[in-house]
């Protein structure tokens, strides 16, 4: 069997992989060495840049509807599961939503996730084939194929797959990311947790007071699904396999565990582990998600770094495959998001760092009230916006042999270094006058206003090029992030005197539209424009008209014949 794509790993980041390459025409084999989807709930939070990616696929809905409604985006500490509240803390972009986005992020599990990214491709050519592992890789060199042995787990029948990439997102314990022999770096194994899916009724006590983490004195609960179903996530106990779980649970609900009756379903052990891999391209073969950065759960960032590893590899992955980009394209991947995954464990670390902090300090509370009234609140150790992280989820710059400089067909070369969270999340002042957040639901002829008060100074709108694309209506009901697609897409006031320059490409491309309200925001004058990536970031941007009639087909080359970049220091 020959395909474009292998991809191994059914889990969110492999099954959106699938859902992307097969809208792009790319023929892909998906294997998942479990027998089926996850019946466990695991990642919880599709933060709001993952419902971007899902809204361009046309899942935003589908997935909303089986989520959480929105107050359930908060944090809730308390001693005990049924005490109130000594601190909280609201998730920015998922508890209500934000002017930077069309979208809002959900409080949703894993379990009822995959079902609909499963379902989002059903052709032939994505085929999916579940109970299969991946035993081996052979990649000649000068090959232009790497083929992959599988086993079958239920028969033991080996077969092979000839791939003109394999794609791996086969999560923190890595079969292919092992085969290579890519080492990871970064603290490790940090703990052993174990998750504990239970029934029983809560929802009386539950609905006025929602949330989608209680963390208390013992363990954290968290609701499954609207209609009921709880985890109770616990470090792992000396002897797991002798421990009576209902007991536990029971006890963990507080004394006589409040008259609730609780049934155990599924209890599942694993580890918490804190890595990014050293390389996250060993030839064809390409890790993503887990198997490229493994973080901790704090914070809800690593599903969602994977769903953007794959939004931002698809698109070059399929312009290789069908011809109109060079194999060098592929090596901004790693220049891309390696610095991304680097950044994002040491948020996630410190995640994990300030929830402990708060949890200790109510126990230095409650040590120093023995006997006397202890206070009904705890000072967190981080403002109210901490667990808000847009600079991390919107904020991103790339830069790389992928994105070329204002008004020029130059590559905006990576540093080989992790950006610092202040790069992130602090544009130039230019930038940051340019363009302000666009109110959610403001029509396109209402530009938004440049005295507004920043919302979240964490996140600020720009249109540099290595950003995301800021939302902005074009009509109503449509963003900016909706003209992006399968496709490159020019965004100018000018868009008759842009489709003349255009002229013609291989490079699939699209030209729409910006009022002149929007092309100001976005520091354009009114014959520049700005040329969009297919994953909504910026490749190129004219502040006005260029030099000559082949800026376009210029940058287009550029961009899609990325050359080698020079390898990471240590």
């Amino acid at each position: 069997m020959t395909v474009d794509v292998l991809i191994v790993g059914g889990g969110p980041v492999g099954l959106t992989a699938r859902a992307l390459l097969e809208r792009w025409g790319v023929r892909v084999l998906l294997v998942e060495k479990r027998v089926e989807l996850s019946p466990f709930p695991r990642s919880r939070l599709v933060n709001v840049r993952s419902m971007e990616i899902f809204r361009q696929l046309g899942l935003a809905e589908a997935v909303a509807a089986r989520a959480f409604r929105p107050e359930y985006g908060r944090i809730r500490f308390r001693d005990t599961l049924f005490e109130h509240d000594f601190a909280s803390a609201a998730m920015i972009g998922v508890h209500a939503p934000v002017p930077e986005s069309p979208v809002i992020g959900v409080v949703t599990s894993q379990d009822r996730l995959e079902p609909t990214l499963l379902a989002a491709a059903d052709t032939a050519d994505a085929a999916v084939r579940f109970g299969v592992e991946v035993v081996g890789l052979d990649e000649e060199e000068g090959a232009e194929s790497v083929v992959a042995r599988l086993v079958d787990r239920r028969s033991g029948e080996e077969t092979r797959v000839r791939a003109r990439y394999v794609l791996a997102a086969d999560g923190a314990n890595s079969t292919v990311r092992e085969l290579l022999g890519i080492p990871t770096a970064g603290p490790g194994a940090l703990g052993h947790v174990t998750t504990v899916v239970f029934v029983a009724d809560l929802t009386g006590w539950s609905a006025g007071q929602p949330a989608g983490v209680y963390a208390t004195a013992h363990g954290s609960f968290l609701p499954l699904y609207p209609e009921g179903g709880w985890a109770w996530v616990v470090p792992t106990p000396d002897d797991p396999e002798r421990a009576d779980w209902l007991g536990l649970v029971s006890r963990a609900l507080g004394p006589d565990g409040h008259g609730v009756r609780a049934e155990v379903l599924r209890v599942q052990h694993w580890t918490v582990t804190a890595y990014v891999a050293e390389r996250f391209r060993h030839g064809r073969i390409l890790l993503a998600g887990d198997a490229a950065h493994a973080l901790p759960p704090a914070g809800g960032l690593g599903m969602n770094v994977g769903i953007a590893d794959v939004h931002n590899l698809c698109w070059k992955l399929a312009g290789v495959v069908r011809g109109w980009a060079g194999a060098g394209l592929l090596e901004s991947y790693e220049a891309e998001r390696h610095p991304v995954a680097q950044l994002n464990l040491r948020q996630a670390v410190a995640n994990a760092q300030l929830m402990f902090q708060a949890q200790e300090r109510r126990r230095e509370q409650l040590r120093a009230g023995a006997g006397a009234s202890v206070p009904d609140q705890v000072e967190l150790p981080w403002s109210e916006r901490y667990f808000a992280q847009l600079g991390l989820v919107l904020g991103v710059s790339y830069h790389s042999g992928a994105v070329l400089a204002d008004d020029s067909s130059t590559p905006l070369r990576a540093s080989h270094q992790a950006p610092s969270q202040a790069s992130l999340q602090a544009p130039s002042r230019a930038s940051r006058q340019a363009v302000p957040h666009a109110p959610a639901e403001a029509p396109p002829h209402t530009p938004p206003q440049l005295s507004d008060p920043d919302p979240d100074p964490d996140y600020t709108p720009t249109a540099e090029p290595g950003h995301r694309m800021p939302h902005l209506w074009l009509t109503p009901g449509r963003s900016t992030l909706d003209a992006f697609g399968e496709w490159f897409t020019l965004l100018t006031p000018a868009p008759e005197e842009w489709e003349r320059r255009a002229g013609s490409s291989p490079v699939p491309l699209r030209i729409e539209a910006l009022t002149g309200e929007y092309g100001d925001l976005c520091g354009l004058g009114p014959h520049g424009a700005l040329l969009v990536r297919p994953d909504g970031h910026i490749g190129a941007r004219w502040t006005d008209r260029p030099d000559g009639d082949s800026a376009v087909r210029d940058a287009l080359a550029g961009i899609s014949r990325s050359t080698r970049l020079p390898t990471r220091s240590a």
